[in-house]
């Protein structure tokens, strides 16, 4: 019983950390250049972000269901990159999705409201613009760090999307909340609050660790 907790909460933290680094990587860069450049299409594009950072994920679920199932679109090209249904890989592509418009959107906001005398500031002190925006980040850094928690809140508590790509294989794909679905459903009551809580104490930490990690801007 212990050890297939165990397995339950380290996969929950795969799944969903890995998912959050793939949001970061997308996500801040996107929501730096969406927060400093102004081009043709810009406000199309920032309202189709803002779309995504409240689409259903269990919507997303069945794109990427849909997607990666044998008759999908990509089943024809037989790349061995491509993730198979009912793994953790194609939880990890459907949380991607949910987060990075999350993360995105976020850091866009936070360096948008950065002063924009800071940037001319910095490039007429001879900084680079690869220089200048990475000032602009740590100007943002406070919003950034809550665009990263927001999107690993959003999902370390995903159960559809996780639960149509993942199929809530026991040892293989079942994370807490398709595991607390499980149980609810099954009458178990007691476990499946155990494992609320255990959800509750994981998101609690993690998100604490982060703050920690932030330094004293959170003081101030």
């Amino acid at each position: 019983m212990i050890s297939a907790l165990q397995d339950i909460v380290f996969l929950s933290l795969r799944v969903s950390g890995t998912a959050l680094l793939c949001s970061i990587a997308i996500g801040i860069p996107l929501g730096m250049f969406f927060g400093l450049k102004r081009f043709i299409g810009r406000r199309l594009l920032t309202a189709l972000l803002f779309t995504g950072m409240g689409f259903p994920p269990v919507v997303v679920g069945l794109f990427v269901y849909l997607l990666l199932s044998r008759s999908g679109p990509l089943s024809q090209l037989d790349w061995a990159w491509l993730p198979s249904l009912f793994t953790p890989t194609a939880m990890i592509l459907a949380q991607t999705i949910i987060a990075f418009p999350l993360v995105a959107g976020f850091t866009m906001a936070a360096v948008m409201g950065v002063d924009p005398q800071v940037r001319l500031q910095v490039l007429a002190l001879g900084a680079t613009s690869r220089q200048a925006a990475a000032t602009i980040l740590l100007e943002a850094r406070v919003g950034v760090v809550v665009a990263i928690i927001a999107g690993f809140g959003r999902l370390i508590a995903e159960v559809g999307a996780v639960m149509l790509v993942g199929g809530n294989i026991e040892g293989r794909t079942r994370v807490l909340t398709t595991a607390i679905v499980l149980e609810t459903r099954q009458g178990n009551f007691d476990l499946a609050i155990v494992l609320g809580v255990i959800l509750l104490a994981v998101t609690f930490l993690t998100n604490f660790a982060m703050i920690r990690l932030q330094g004293r801007a959170f003081d101030q």
